[in-house]
């Protein structure tokens, strides 16, 4: 709050507002019947003087305990997955007085089984609010289904699914994402030459939501540029670098012509280490996401671009929106769209470490 408005008490906001103060607090309580008018009156002094009530006395004195559950990937240390999860316990740490507790349920972002083994029996215990990482769309819509049927609110992180009854979505829009990888990708190599483009085997039906995503609005501006060379797609394995150097041995030696490379989530690197291992600095790599493996082949020039979405505030955004929608009847917007961010080795250093 501003140090023009440090001491404004609720009879002020109704004189600036010109209404009464069991309005100003019905507005504030989201409770009993305002005119839209007057709430709009209201509502307009709040937002200028940035009120906050005492949040904190009033969520203590209900003693009501609330339990979140956040359902991530797995990850490894220097993962994507584990700055969304850095920015959960963030967020956790700062509602701790307010009776929250927070269980993180963990999938194989790989293998959509997995993510349907953990919420098969998610409803059992008390659950109060849910954060979701929609990677398995069909799943993610099977869960939302259920929890709309207990009217537990839920979130969305990572890429949002339309048509569903979210509290809301906290990330960026990933169809723009792809076209802003494809942009940086011509740009840089000629228009007749050809592209590969990776992605690696899932188990199950379910790719990636945000790959597919990605993938289209890549494809898409290609299309409208009305690009002339080939494309060439392949698939690698996470975790079998024998494997994915000879599928890609197969395809350079077929195709000369590539002279373009991406790959649509955070595996950029294996991708970057078989060509920095071949030496084939000619061609150009986008990838996604500030995550260790990628920004060292970054600073390396092996890896031409990355596109990054600020993962830590999606995990803490995410929480803190169900924390004051059942807190505090406070309400986000059904869409927040975060920053996309366009790394460089030139700027790059000034990313790195950059938190919340």
């Amino acid at each position: 709050m501003d140090k023009e408005f440090s001491n404004i008490r609720i009879v002020d906001i109704a004189k600036m507002a010109g209404v009464s103060v069991g309005t100003v607090d019905r507005v504030i309580h989201n409770r009993g019947r305002v005119s839209e008018e007057n709430r709009k009156k209201v509502q307009a002094i709040l937002e200028m003087v940035n009120y906050q009530p005492n949040l904190m006395a009033r969520s203590l004195a209900s003693k009501k305990q609330y339990h979140f559950i956040a359902i991530t990937p797995s990850f490894a240390q220097g993962e994507y997955w584990e700055a969304i999860s850095e920015g959960i316990d963030k967020a956790a740490s700062e509602m701790g007085s307010y009776n929250i507790t927070i269980t993180k349920l963990f999938f194989d972002q790989y293998d959509n089984k997995t993510f349907d083994d953990i919420v098969r029996n998610l409803l059992d215990k008390k659950v109060d609010g849910v954060l979701i990482a929609t990677l398995f769309t069909d799943s993610v819509i099977r869960l939302s289904r259920e929890l709309d049927r207990f009217e537990i609110p839920y979130i969305y992180v990572d890429s949002n699914i339309e048509g569903q009854h979210q509290l809301a979505y906290f990330g960026t829009e990933s169809y723009d994402a792809g076209v802003i990888a494809a942009r940086l990708l011509t740009d840089r190599i000629s228009p007749a030459s050809d592209i590969l483009m990776a992605r690696i085997i899932h188990s199950g039906k379910n790719d990636s939501n945000q790959g597919r995503n990605r993938r289209e609005g890549f494809c898409r501006y290609l299309k409208e540029m009305r690009f002339t060379g080939s494309l060439h797609e392949v698939e690698l394995k996470i975790n079998d670098s024998v494997y994915n150097f000879t599928k890609l041995d197969e395809i350079f030696e077929s195709n000369p012509n590539i002279e373009g490379a991406v790959i649509f989530n955070s595996t950029c690197y294996i991708l970057g280490n078989y060509l920095k291992a071949r030496a084939m600095q000619s061609v150009k790599l986008v990838g996604y996401d500030l995550i260790e493996r990628n920004t060292q082949l970054l600073s390396e020039g092996v890896i031409t671009a990355l596109v990054a979405q600020r993962p830590e505030r999606q995990g803490y955004e995410g929480i803190k929106s169900l924390c004051n929608h059942l807190l505090f009847k406070q309400h986000s917007e059904m869409v927040n769209l975060m920053p996309i961010d366009i790394l460089l080795k030139e700027n790059l250093k000034y990313y790195l470490n950059n938190k919340l």
